[in-house]
């Protein structure tokens, strides 16, 4: 069953009317009959009647089906389409040399993680450049730090 039949027999269902679904469909109204005529053929049933424009039984059965149906064709697009359009690498991770152990180093490419080894002062241009997702450095605090937090409360230690 073609879908885009499919999802023309439900608009003109849901309008009755077939000059009014191939007007929201963009069609012309021939093409709205040939395609419920293609339907229709195709299960072996007529699935409406022309005046007024009514569901049959068959056509009753369908709708039941119909919404459902193309509802999962939808999600799926949307779902090809957005995996297609992430990059295909996971996450490029911009590290100084000893800011990961070996085991961390090790699971990164299993976790789809892509380690770049840069000196501590290449880790924020490398980040602000999207040649890298993240980036981690060991050692004190960057000179700068453009996510300052508020001082809310003061932090102390116990003994």
């Amino acid at each position: 069953m073609d879908p885009h039949l499919l999802r023309t027999y439900v608009t003109v269902a849901r309008l009755a009317s077939f000059s009014e679904a191939a007007r929201q469909l963009g069609y012309t109204q021939s093409a709205v009959s040939q395609h419920i005529a293609a339907l229709e053929q195709d299960l072996g049933a007529p699935l409406l009647t022309r005046r007024p424009v009514v569901p049959t039984t068959a056509g009753e059965r369908l709708l039941e089906h119909a919404g459902p149906l193309l509802l999962r064709l939808d999600a799926a697009r949307a779902d090809v389409v957005r995996m297609a359009a992430a990059p295909e690498h996971g996450l490029t991770l911009a590290a100084t040399p000893t800011a990961l152990g070996p085991r961390t180093i090790a699971a990164l490419p299993a976790a789809g993680v892509t380690l770049r080894t840069l000196a501590r002062d290449d880790i924020p241009a490398a980040v602000a450049t999207g040649t890298a997702d993240l980036g981690l450095v060991d050692g004190l605090a960057a000179p700068s730090d453009p996510l300052r937090l508020p001082d809310v409360a003061p932090l102390t230690t116990r003994g």
